[in-house]
């Protein structure tokens, strides 16, 4: 199999479950608390492993508790953690996150040593990337450190992949586009690198006609919007119980890269994601969520004989 390297961030998630999302300057008396791993970077990384993924991680934790916990984490997943900095300049990420009965979340980040992470250190990807390899990003790291992967990505035929979250204010570098196999933007990210909402199928295509080649935008319940060289085409949602949705994107994101490491089609891909992502709004938490490879193989998905 081709090798996963995901750049990106590693955070400790504090999960508080309500019956529903405060508004500014409201409180609302809250139930289940929990502790756990989380940070797009690792939530991708980990989700990768459990599918049976080949996953290097770079980034950085703190030298403290959370990071010490973090990385021992990641090992058990079977992770290579050898590219992983411990920072001893500042805390490890966390992020503090609330969860409506429906699914629904909030969520604020203090990204700690993750914006630490520089140019300089993803320069040994140009030592470990060989064709077919793929690389995982997100935004919970500086944009420098995105562009610079990216661009070794590109230039080692790796195939790059990005996830925008969080979106930027000001969008992406429109250098980055040309660089990317995949974007993967959720219909608000979408919307806010377009400058516009629309129907995911529009801003699909309208991401794609920025020079990326595949265009993904996920609308959650209301499925997926492709659009790449051979046309713009609609995948549904599978049907579950959802009760967090915390981190259904980098579920989605380590399926569909696990998947394209194994060298599936676009297509084949896309619903392996969609199955990594229906499963893990079915349990709370972001990391805990996420399935294994074995989970997806038991579900009672729709026969897809495309899907390992």
């Amino acid at each position: 199999m081709n090798t996963i390297y995901v750049v990106g961030s590693s955070n400790t998630d504090m999960v508080v479950k309500c019956d529903r999302i405060p508004a500014p300057g409201e409180t609302v008396l809250g139930g289940e608390f929990l502790c756990v791993p989380g940070g797009k970077g690792a939530n991708q990384a980990v989700a990768a492993a459990r599918l049976g993924g080949r996953v290097v991680f770079i980034g950085r934790v703190g030298d403290d508790d959370f990071g010490r916990a973090a990385l021992e984490t990641y090992r058990k997943e079977g992770i290579d953690t050898r590219r992983l900095i411990i920072d001893a300049s500042g805390p490890s990420g966390v992020a503090l996150i609330m969860v409506g009965k429906k699914g629904e979340n909030a969520i604020a980040v203090a990204p700690g040593v993750n914006s630490n992470l520089q140019p300089h250190d993803v320069e040994i990807l140009a030592n470990l990337l060989k064709p077919g390899d793929v690389i995982l990003l997100q935004l919970e790291i500086p944009m420098e450190t995105v562009l610079r992967a990216a661009e070794i990505g590109w230039e080692k035929q790796a195939c790059v992949i990005l996830d925008p979250a969080p979106a930027p204010p000001d969008g992406l570098p429109p250098e980055i586009y040309s660089q990317l196999h995949s974007l993967l933007p959720n219909e608000h990210e979408a919307a806010a690198l377009l400058g516009a909402p629309g129907e995911p199928s529009a801003m699909a295509e309208a991401l794609f006609q920025r020079g990326v080649r595949h265009a993904i935008v996920k609308a959650g319940a209301d499925g997926v919007a492709l659009a790449c060289q051979l046309g713009t085409f609609s995948y549904p949602a599978y049907r579950v119980n959802a009760v967090d949705s915390t981190a259904a994107g980098d579920a989605f994101a380590g399926g569909y890269a696990v998947a394209l490491a194994e060298e599936y089609k676009t297509e084949e891909a896309i619903r392996y994601g969609q199955q990594a992502a229906a499963l893990s709004v079915t349990k709370m938490g972001a990391q805990p969520s996420l399935p294994t490879r074995t989970e997806i193989n038991k579900f009672p998905f729709p026969d897809e004989d495309f899907i390992a």
